[in-house]
């Protein structure tokens, strides 16, 4: 007997009626939560990528001497990856569905791993890096929608929002791994390799779940929707026929949507573009992408006198972001995403200018956040030292062949080790200021990332997931989504130099007034969708 008769002959005994839709209820919700807890497996992986950078980074810059052009590089290639995939996403999510292209991505994640752990060249390292970008960015635009797109309405934003919290739990484990493995020969190639655990449990669970209903009746495929939303749901007749009958009808307006639509003024397209463009820009233009690739350098710049010390003292950052997320992801229903926006930037701002001001009154002297101190002490011992600080930005990027020291674990275990205290080479880390100094910097750098957690992180992916029809909602949130990397992409490659020009102090003031505009733009350009349907939303929308 199928679960809609079961339902209907049930329903003269109201008692057994309720019990069976309680047993319903609970295992239609397991479903969900395994379903939703897969793909959010994107969030974390790309998490640990973002958290594992800074620790790498200070690893790698002193093995092969690089220059700060080609430390940004080697950052920003995941970036360049992200923006790659995201020009081709939209066609792929919309008619391969969110789920195959959640397999897809997780292939290449795996894939760029194993180049990572294999390379022996900066390039086979930048290649391999731009490859797990492709994979994690992709990952990440079609984990949310799929998210979005199998809950219910008073469920969706604690679930999409389950993305961010994967992903501040990544930041943490890739912060913690990278100084865990610091100190082992290799120990770059170990943090690179544990981000394939999960891509390959993503892909074991995800084979077995069915793609979403609304991608199901986009595909014509109507009848395998309602078996979908009957699991998913708890197959209560009425709850399933009410759903699938807003999907269908919402599906009909909008279908006809083109690509080229979404910039026009249709549907009110253009603005909703704009406004998730606008939203994504302001979330890189804040400073959150640099301060967690730069974390450990930029510590190191303001008194943590060794690379270990720097290391350790971010993976502070991953710690703040696991537990800022977690009230934004039980709070988001109950408080909506345009309250966490508007907190989020006052706090981010205030922050941000506390942070200048303290860099300003301790003369940080930018030239550490290119330079690796320990390692140019060890360099000039080991290659008799005639070269000085200014020669690391002569490295070749091309070349194939790492130096000796790439292997050598006395290396490895010198960057750990050092106290890299007065170093002539690297100037001053800190101008002579005081410890007070420098764990109040610590301190509001910590605010602003618990700032940037409980708002800007999980809220905007919240957004997105809710503004666009959904005729065109994979493609728009690919065009978003190419801007958001784009401008990461440019922060990043640019931070370091940005920063040689003028300043720690003035590049924090500049986050923070962009802060402020943050908080100008949400207060009148961003919706409130708190307790809405995704159709309800749409319509309203397309009104305005």
């Amino acid at each position: 007997m199928d679960p809609i008769s079961e339902t209907k002959i049930l329903t003269s005994n109201p008692s057994e009626t309720q019990n069976l839709e309680q047993q319903r209820s609970t295992g239609s919700s397991w479903l969900l939560l395994v379903a939703a807890g897969a793909a959010s497996l994107s969030g974390l992986m790309l998490g640990y990528e973002m958290g594992l950078t800074s620790g790498v980074l200070l690893q790698l810059r002193g093995l092969l001497r690089l220059s700060c052009r080609e430390q940004e590089l080697l950052v920003s290639s995941p970036l360049l990856g992200a923006l790659l995939i995201c020009l081709a996403g939209g066609p792929i999510l919309d008619r391969y569905g969110r789920r195959c292209s959640l397999l897809l991505s997780a292939a290449l994640v795996v894939g760029g791993s194993i180049l990572l752990i294999a390379a022996s060249s900066l390039i086979a390292l930048t290649l391999g890096r731009v490859i797990v970008g492709m994979g994690t960015a992709l990952s990440g635009t079609g984990a949310c929608l799929y998210i979005a797109e199998i809950s219910p309405r008073e469920r969706r934003g604690l679930l999409v929002t389950l993305y961010e919290l994967m992903l501040v739990v990544g930041v943490m484990l890739g912060f913690s791994c990278s100084y865990a493995f610091a100190t082992l020969p290799h120990g770059w190639a170990y943090t690179f390799g544990l981000v394939i655990p999960p891509a390959l449990l993503q892909i074991s669970v995800l084979v077995f779940l069915p793609p979403s209903p609304r991608f199901l009746v986009t595909q014509g495929k109507v009848e395998q929707a309602r078996t979908v939303l009957a699991r998913m749901r708890g197959g209560v007749h009425e709850h399933v026929e009410k759903e699938l009958l807003d999907i269908r009808t919402g599906i009909k307006e909008e279908s006809e949507h083109s690509f080229w639509e979404l910039f026009s003024t249709k549907a009110n397209l253009r603005s909703r573009l704009l406004t998730g463009v606008i939203l994504v820009f302001l979330q890189q233009a804040t400073g959150q992408p640099n301060i967690l690739s730069y974390a450990s350098p930029l510590l190191r710049s303001v008194g943590f006198d060794s690379d270990a010390a720097a290391t350790l003292a971010s993976t502070g950052f991953g710690v703040v972001k696991v537990v800022g997320t977690i009230p934004a992801v039980l709070l988001v229903d109950s408080v909506g995403t345009k309250s966490f926006l508007c907190g989020g930037a006052v706090a981010m701002g205030m922050s941000l200018v506390a942070l200048g001001t303290l860099t300003h009154q301790s003369h940080t002297n930018l030239t550490s956040l290119c330079k690796s101190h320990t390692t140019l002490n060890h360099t000039r011992a080991a290659w008799d030292s005639n070269e000085t600080s200014a020669d690391l930005g002569n490295g070749d990027i091309f070349s194939t062949d790492l130096p000796d020291q790439w292997s050598s674990e006395e290396s490895q275990r010198t960057t750990r080790a050092d106290d890299g205290v007065g170093e002539s080479g690297g100037g001053s880390t800190y101008g002579g200021g005081s410890s007070l100094l420098k764990w109040a910097s610590l301190i509001s750098l910590l605010v602003y990332v618990a700032a940037f957690s409980i708002s800007l992180g999980p809220m905007v992916y919240v957004v997105l997931s809710e503004i666009f029809p959904m005729g065109v909602r994979g493609r728009a949130v690919s065009v978003v989504s190419a801007v958001n990397w784009a401008t990461n992409l440019l922060i990043s490659m640019t931070f370091l130099t940005i920063t040689e020009k003028i300043g720690v102090a003035n590049v924090m003031f500049l986050y923070a007034a962009m802060s402020f505009v943050l908080l100008v733009f949400v207060i009148f350009c961003v919706p409130e969708t708190k307790g809405r349907t995704l159709e309800e939303i749409s319509k309203e929308l397309a009104k305005k």
